[in-house]
């Protein structure tokens, strides 16, 4: 099935009942920390893009609109908390209609819905305040991917939350390659959202307040699916939460990205699926009852710990604030408005809890991960889960490599004894050794580094001639010829063949 079919299956679906909620009804309750809201427009100079809608055959570089949550200190200046109209206003811009009259806002886009419970919401308070400062203290980050052809702030409620209890959160619209529409959902459009994710990762190092060695990946929907491959590129990643993304729905749009790589997502990564979708809804509306069963990603994924809870009080729609606030509710599936809410307040607390133990590494939030439900297939809970735990991979000279630098490869030689008393297997083999030796010797910064790493090498290899001779090249490196001609003769001993070794001892001696 193609994703655009599919999408218009789980997104918009056959609204025949108006929702009756609120933001203060969701009941999510802030964190310690007041709530900042900024957003702004960068340009990507290495791309050109159209506005559809303006009918011309200009170009212009890519538009990167960005909506960042952030925690603050709000003082007593006069400042208002947004309304859900100002963010509104943010979708017209991202839409490109960002001069549309606020009258025809509701009627102008097609999945808000012109009621009057809709425009309700206009005048709701957020929790948010829009340019307050930021709190002077590293924070990590968030980066957000929305879900197909949909605005930065769809899951702003969500977010408010997040940033609440100490996180920051970067997000972007969806939008095409070329245009503001999407192709439909291919492998190109997949990747065409990757970059703008990476051109987020990018923007985040300007933030003082920003962690940059904590950052984690978000997306519902489509979004979802570009996360997986942005992850796939980008090993700086800590951990991936997927809200119902159609990594599960399109594995095979995965597939075929030149980038798919599953050995390569390999940190914590949790989905948080929707309810089974009713024998009813999946004939009428021709969807393949596999999908309600069938996770390939979940499945084949081996190097990492992987989660997924299944919220039986969600449809897919309503995994983001736009939804539970604005959808339209298909009565064949969809649970009463309470209920949804409810279920809207456990995602984002298990949410906010899975972040809390991948990024700050909370114990106590280890602990609530890991709890039951476990039985997936319940139905009789409001939530239940399934996990896999990592697979854990050999342990290897690029491992030991880790540590040895993070002892600024001082001890190599006790080091290796512990090492090799936890994992009998491991082996350093002469060549690897030589080269890091070398590489490292020949940065001045560094020599005494490389020198080390001989010295280990001659501890695991000592009839090497030719680590001898490449341990007496450092010390004329460090200038230290007592040293060096002392290891040239002892590769000689070794090899009385070894040209280097007596073309360098002859320059030495004069």
């Amino acid at each position: 099935m193609r994703i655009k079919t599919l999408l218009t299956l789980i997104l918009f679906q056959i609204g025949l009942l108006h929702g009756q909620t609120s933001l203060k009804e969701i009941d999510l309750r802030n964190g310690q920390h007041t709530v900042g809201f900024s957003h702004y427009t960068k340009i990507d100079s290495t791309r050109t893009y159209q506005i559809k809608n303006e009918f011309n055959n200009q170009f212009i570089h890519r538009p990167i609109s960005i909506s960042i949550w952030y925690p603050a200190d709000i003082k007593n200046d006069g400042s208002k908390p947004l309304t859900i109209l100002d963010y509104l206003e943010i979708l017209k811009e991202e839409e490109e209609w960002k001069n549309l009259p606020n009258e025809f806002l509701l009627d102008w886009f097609p999945y808000l819905w012109n009621t009057p419970q809709n425009r309700a919401h206009l005048i709701e308070k957020t929790n948010a305040y829009l340019d307050i400062t930021a709190i002077n203290k590293k924070f990590p980050v968030i980066v957000y991917a929305p879900s197909y052809q949909a605005s930065s702030i769809e899951n702003f409620a969500l977010f408010e939350y997040l940033a609440s209890n100490g996180f920051i959160i970067m997000s972007s619209p969806s939008k095409g390659t070329d245009t503001r529409w999407l192709e439909g959902g291919t492998t190109k459009d997949m990747e065409t959202q990757s970059r703008d994710i990476e051109f987020l990762l990018k923007e985040i190092h300007k933030y003082k307040n920003i962690d940059s060695d904590k950052i984690a990946l978000m997306g519902y929907s489509f979004g979802g699916l570009s996360n997986a491959i942005t992850v796939m590129k980008n090993q700086n990643i800590k951990a991936l939460v997927s809200l119902d993304g159609t990594e599960r729905y399109s594995y095979d749009i995965l597939e075929k990205s030149a980038y798919f790589n599953l050995s390569r997502l390999n940190i914590p990564y949790v989905y948080f699926a929707q309810k089974e979708i009713p024998e009813k809804v999946l004939k009428e509306d021709k969807i393949p009852a596999e999908l309600n069963y069938k996770f390939q990603l979940y499945d084949s994924l081996k190097h990492s710990n992987v989660y997924s809870y299944r919220f039986h009080n969600l449809t897919h729609s309503y995994f983001s604030s736009y939804g539970v606030l604005f959808g339209n509710r298909d009565k064949r599936q969809d649970m009463s408005d309470d209920k949804i809410m409810a279920a809207y307040n456990q995602l984002s607390e298990y949410t906010l809890q899975f972040l809390n133990a991948t990024l700050k590494n909370e114990e106590s939030a280890k602990e609530f991960i890991e709890e039951s439900p476990n039985t997936y297939n319940s139905t009789e809970s409001k939530l239940s889960k399934k996990m896999k735990k990592l697979i854990v991979p050999e342990f290897n000279y690029k491992n030991f490599n880790d540590l040895a630098l993070d002892q600024d490869y001082q001890n190599l030689i006790p080091l290796y004894k512990q090492t090799l008393a936890k994992h009998p297997n491991l082996e350093l083999k002469e060549g690897m050794l030589n080269t890091l030796g070398l590489r490292l010797s020949f940065d001045p910064k560094r020599i005494e580094q490389g020198i080390h790493v001989f010295l280990l090498a001659l501890y695991i290899y000592p009839k090497s001639a030719n680590l001898y001779d490449s341990l007496a090249e450092a010390y004329v490196l460090k200038k230290d010829l007592k040293n060096a001609i002392s290891n040239f003769k002892k590769s000689l001993e070794l090899n009385p063949k070894n040209q280097n070794a007596i073309n360098k001892l002859k320059k030495l001696k004069k």
